[in-house]
């Protein structure tokens, strides 16, 4: 017994100092803002809006708000995505979010892309260049015009365009999930930096010091409670800039000490946020909020199969 209680009194001690430690981390983080000029970066006063949609949400207050990072080019993703999981419904708001096209404002393709928002009336350009590499600035101009043009909603989801979403089983889950301070998907706690400068996500000691990265979840596509969008732009003060956008957002969760949930079906505990590519399967679908990886031209195949059953 004794040995017992030795043992509960050293697994307190332990877990309030780990708790100490965080506490320690997140107060640093608070209270040590970013250089005016770094954070000019993502900065939402450094951009201005070269197409907008501030009206959608004046009159309505959607459920569910799907906010998608797409290139320019990308057309005919945005076209699967609008006849398929994206299609106006009652509870849902789909937007998409671009940069400028190389050449910019004077492209061929920014008249195409003019001609495209006044035909479906969302799409929302901020004039940085659209590029991998600055996949951060655009998810953080999301957040800022989330919390700025529709802050009544009471979700929203970061979902890239090759993704297919089972809305109607999103929905239903939402209906019973925390309406402040949560944040769910695909759960990643044991990621580290890549330091080989040949690596796609390659970041350097000078960008990123630290040997690990905080919980954070897959970019391809993750829900979160509406309030955490302002929520998520103020932390953005006291993050270095780094280009992988989903960890930076996992950063400034670490910020604001909001924990990620991870996203499972029982009893396999099998996360409902399948980030690999799968043939289609009808059971499989049905249990799952997303599946990665799809051709505009699967995604509409899939969606076709879908709404036959």
């Amino acid at each position: 017994m004794r040995m017992l209680v030795k043992f509960l009194c050293a697994s307190v001690l332990l877990l309030l100092s780990a708790l100490y430690l965080l506490g320690s981390v997140r107060h640093t983080a608070k209270t040590n803002p970013l250089p005016a000029e770094e954070y000019r970066l993502v900065s939402p006063l450094t951009y201005r809006y070269v197409l907008n949609q501030p009206q959608v949400c004046l009159s309505r207050s959607p459920f569910l708000v799907f906010l998608v990072p797409v290139a320019p080019q990308e057309a005919e993703a945005r076209q699967a995505v609008r006849r398929t999981w994206g299609a106006p419904g009652r509870d849902t708001l789909t937007l998409f979010f671009l940069g400028l096209p190389k050449g910019a404002l004077l492209s061929p393709l920014q008249r195409v892309l003019e001609k495209e928002s006044q035909q479906h009336g969302d799409i929302i350009q901020m004039d940085f260049l659209d590029s991998y590499q600055n996949l951060t600035i655009k998810t953080m101009m999301m957040m800022k015009w989330l919390a700025d043009h529709c802050p009544n909603s009471s979700y929203a989801m970061k979902v890239d365009s090759d993704i297919f979403v089972n809305v109607f089983y999103l929905i239903q889950r939402l209906r019973s999930s925390p309406r402040v301070g949560f944040i769910t998907g695909s759960v990643i706690r044991d990621g580290s930096p890549r330091r080989d400068p040949s690596n796609k996500w390659y970041l350097s000691k000078e960008l990123y010091l630290e040997d690990s990265f905080p919980p954070y979840l897959s970019g391809a596509g993750y829900v979160f409670s509406t309030d955490l969008a302002a929520r998520i732009s103020w932390a953005s003060r006291f993050v270095r800039v780094i280009p992988l956008e989903d960890v930076y957002v996992g950063l400034c969760l670490r910020v604001l000490g909001v924990r990620p949930v991870y996203s499972y079906s029982l009893p396999r505990f099998r996360s409902l946020f399948e980030v690999r590519k799968l043939e289609y399967d009808r059971c499989t679908f049905a249990g799952l909020i997303i599946v990665n990886r799809f051709k505009p031209s699967e995604l509409l195949q899939v969606n076709s199969v879908c709404q036959n059953i």
